[in-house]
């Protein structure tokens, strides 16, 4: 009966060590939504509109634009790089207050949004590979056509594949998607005019085969029915930028007079000269180590409260108890099972759309790292524990030993010796899991690679760069997992 109840105690103190670790990551209620403070996402890459210049500062139209109108309204604006997608979900998600990031007017988006009066006029257009056949959009037909999930020049591509006979591959970012034409694998891209103009003026080598069949504009969105007066600021904003002249000159200052030499110049000033690998890693360097080090506290953050987690969820898998037992099956059933990328979007923006509390994208990825890391950690834990004869557990209750003395003196020990290597291993697939968190907007190594990559668009020099920083850091980590392995068994 004693020892019942000592083993009730024990999973209830890891039950409830598991809860608090969760919970001291739960999102906060404050109450800093009273501040004049409005928090927007924008997009990562999406020159001329928002894009990191050679020192890694975001700038473009929509940067400027927006701090000029909360300028003009007397609020401070803080602009987060989540990427289109990600920023449009965590709006829905009320994880931010707005987005401005060349997002065209449509009747769905002003259904769900409440969007601002127009600031930019815009309109698809397509593009094929510079010196290609492809001069028109019946040349397409049989042909495929890259283009950007959820923009207006998608929805465009898709309402004419039909009529010019091309079928559709889509991409995440504009950078990527001109990639896949200029390498060959796509024959055309559709994308906004001012955008595509842009990227051949800095180097992209594409040309312009449609012009724009619908003129359409660029709004700035809130979330629907919102009553604390944000979308008057915003729109009394704009139109004080444009009868002042600020407006004129925030795009004069990125697009010149609109013309492809008027961009290819002011694009000069802002590019490296040096286009060499050793000329681009020092440019970059900066760039590129701030990026390693987000990835680095995220993999140091995230494994160390994976490893806790994982050996409270390891421990009461192997208790004498079915509810135990059953617990730690059911976690690492599910949280092994769910793919990364949809378990860091589901508690970046599903959960905060459910509660109404935010959660910092940072916290996000810690807590994603944890359940999914945690559960592959409980998984060896458990069989490091099983993999130890069981005389060994009978031999040291038949001293006398209660069933927790046992595990921590002679089992855990034990088990030690098996586990260490997974637990090195771990480490480094939390490491290299971390890249696939920039989906949530963390400017870790791979996110920087991309903004880098948008700027000079040398994809191949940089991601050449990228991937020797994570075999080098991952060659330290196999070294370090050799060494502990030898030295154990010695």
């Amino acid at each position: 009966m004693r020892l019942s109840m000592k083993r009730k105690h024990i999973i209830t103190l890891l039950i409830l060590g598991i809860i608090a670790i969760i919970g001291a990551f739960a999102p906060q209620t404050t109450a800093a939504a009273k501040e004049k403070t409005y928090t927007f996402g924008t997009d990562v890459t999406y020159a001329p509109f928002e894009f990191a210049n050679k020192k890694n500062v975001y700038v473009g139209i929509d940067i400027d634009l927006m701090r000029a109108i909360a300028k003009e309204e007397g609020f401070k604006v803080n602009l987060k790089q989540l990427g289109f997608n990600s920023a449009v979900q965590a709006l829905e998600a009320k994880q931010i207050d707005g987005v401005i990031a060349g997002m065209t007017i449509t009747p769905e988006r002003q259904q769900k949004f409440d969007m601002s009066d127009p600031y930019y006029p815009t309109g698809p257009v397509a593009a094929a590979e510079k010196g290609s056949k492809v001069k028109s959009l019946k040349d397409l037909r049989g042909k495929r056509v890259a283009i950007k999930t959820g923009t207006a020049a998608a929805d465009y591509a898709n309402s004419i594949k039909k009529k010019y006979g091309f079928t559709t591959v889509t991409f995440d970012d504009s950078d990527n998607m001109y990639q896949d034409v200029a390498s060959g694998n796509s024959a055309a891209c559709f994308d906004d005019q001012p955008v595509l103009q842009y990227a051949i003026a800095t180097g992209v080598k594409l040309h312009l085969i449609s012009k724009p069949s619908t003129m359409k504009y660029y709004g700035i969105a809130v979330n629907k029915g919102r009553n604390d007066g944000l979308m008057k600021k915003i729109n009394a904003g704009i139109k004080k930028v444009k009868a002042d002249g600020t407006y004129d000159k925030i795009v004069a200052k990125y697009l010149g007079n609109g013309t492809v030499k008027a961009q290819q110049k002011k694009n000069a000033k802002t590019q490296e000269t040096n286009r060499s690998f050793v000329g681009l890693l020092k440019s970059n360097w900066g760039t590129l180590m701030g990026g390693l080090g987000e990835t680095i506290e995220l993999t140091v953050v995230g494994i160390i409260c994976a490893t806790i987690i994982g050996v409270l969820i390891g421990l009461l898998g192997v208790m004498p108890n079915k509810f135990a037992q059953g617990v730690a099956t059911t976690f690492i059933y599910i949280f092994r099972g769910l793919p990364l990328m949809v378990l860091a979007l589901f508690i970046y923006t599903g959960i905060p759309s459910l509660t109404g509390s935010k959660i910092p994208a940072f916290i996000a990825g810690i807590i994603t790292l944890t359940l999914n890391e945690g559960a592959y950690t409980a998984a060896f834990v458990k069989g490091g524990i099983e993999a130890v004869d069981d005389g060994q557990m009978e031999a040291a209750r038949s001293l006398g030993l209660p069933w927790g003395k046992s595990m921590r003196r002679v089992i855990l020990p034990q088990g030690l010796r098996i586990m260490v290597p997974s637990f090195i291993n771990q480490l480094i697939i939390t490491l290299k899991d971390t890249s696939i968190l920039s989906i949530i907007g963390l400017l870790e190594l791979t996110q920087t690679g991309k903004i880098i990559i948008a700027r000079n668009m040398e994809g191949f020099k940089i991601w050449t760069m990228v991937a020797l920083i994570y075999l080098i850091i991952i060659t330290v980590l196999t070294w370090l997992s050799n060494w502990v392995q030898k030295h154990m068994q010695a």
